[in-house]
């Protein structure tokens, strides 16, 4: 069905999986986050938006974090032939001070962050264009995202253990036009297709997840498995946003650089992922912590539109995992 107005209604969220755009998420008409107070609900809500680009020779991954009390940001590029990263930066900063997260996932969309020797913007352009720019260490990034002409957004709303509420607008191969430049090294972006992940919820302290993304012209999913059940669970086939049943990771989390599979309870997709390389980052600082990782690779198996139809094969799509644990 088609997205809500607002993620609350009479004092109730709006639950459900949707297509379509949230114009702003705004939770402090929800009657179940008042039974918190204001100083939890600070420390709770988490909003973030995380860029993937995908061209035949690079990914790019590209996130700015609004933690409540602290905010973060991320910038990688992986050289797929090379099998390594060859831009990893990642820096900390204030709320305020060094950017923001605005309540717009997508519409009005106006991100920053800035810091020592580095700068990140994502924002929403006239002609539905998302423009991400990108300067941080040896990176200068310049992509428009096309989203005129993008499948349908999957917007989800539920709730989450431990937490209260959370709000997620996903979406699928965006044509990209811009380029991307390491260490004097230039690529055009003219053939690669982004997806962007905006999300903003009251969470629990201790929150984990597994992730999955994908996209190309035609194919694309978001699986997820852990805080927010299968809400977020979608696959693209032909421009069309379709549900998907919880899912399933398999993987070896020692050795999380072998095959991972994936499947999904409903029997729409089944896929088999050969990672590539990965970026990771395994911090500690006491009062908070995060042990993350997400391999960039291929995945390959058989996705359908209904769980008896005709299976449509699935061959060197280019994406990432995820496995992920944050205390926040």
């Amino acid at each position: 069905p088609p997205a809500p107005p607002a993620v609350v209604h009479e004092g109730a969220a709006a639950v459900g999986r949707y297509q379509g755009r949230i114009a702003r998420i705004d939770w402090s008409g929800l009657i179940a986050a008042q039974q918190h107070g204001g100083l939890w609900r600070w420390a709770h809500h988490k909003r973030w938006q995380y860029v993937g680009i995908a061209s035949p020779e690079l990914f790019i991954g590209v996130a700015v974090v609004n933690l409540g009390w602290c905010m973060t940001a991320f910038a990688y590029v992986f050289h797929r032939f090379r099998r390594r990263i060859i831009v990893d930066w990642s820096q900390d900063g204030l709320p305020a001070l060094s950017g923001r997260v605005t309540d717009a996932p997508i519409e009005g969309m106006s991100t920053a962050f800035r810091g020592p020797g580095a700068s990140i913007s994502l924002q929403h352009l006239a002609g539905d264009v998302l423009a991400l720019r990108v300067r941080a260490a040896n990176l200068t990034l310049r992509a428009d995202l096309d989203l005129a002409t993008a499948p349908p957004v999957m917007v989800a709303v539920g709730p989450v253990e431990g937490g209260v509420m959370h709000s997620t607008h996903k979406t699928s191969a965006m044509a990209v036009r811009g380029e991307v430049d390491v260490d004097g090294l230039r690529w055009d972006l003219g053939e690669a297709h982004a997806c962007l992940d905006s999300s903003d919820g009251l969470l629990a302290r201790d929150t984990a997840w597994r992730w999955a993304s994908a996209h190309r012209p035609g194919l694309g999913f978001n699986l997820q498995q852990g805080y927010f059940g299968n809400m977020e669970n979608t696959l693209w086939l032909d421009g069309e946003p379709l549900p998907l049943g919880a899912a399933d990771f398999q993987f070896d989390a020692q050795q999380p650089l072998e095959p991972w599979t994936l499947r999904t309870d409903c029997g729409l997709l089944d896929l088999r992922f050969e990672p590539q390389g990965a970026r990771c980052a395994d911090r500690d600082l006491g009062v908070a912590a995060s042990r993350y990782i997400q391999p960039v690779g291929l995945f390959s198996g058989e996705v359908r539109r209904t769980r008896h139809g005709p299976s449509q094969a699935v061959t060197g799509l280019l994406g990432v995992t995820e496995d992920h644990r944050s205390v926040w």
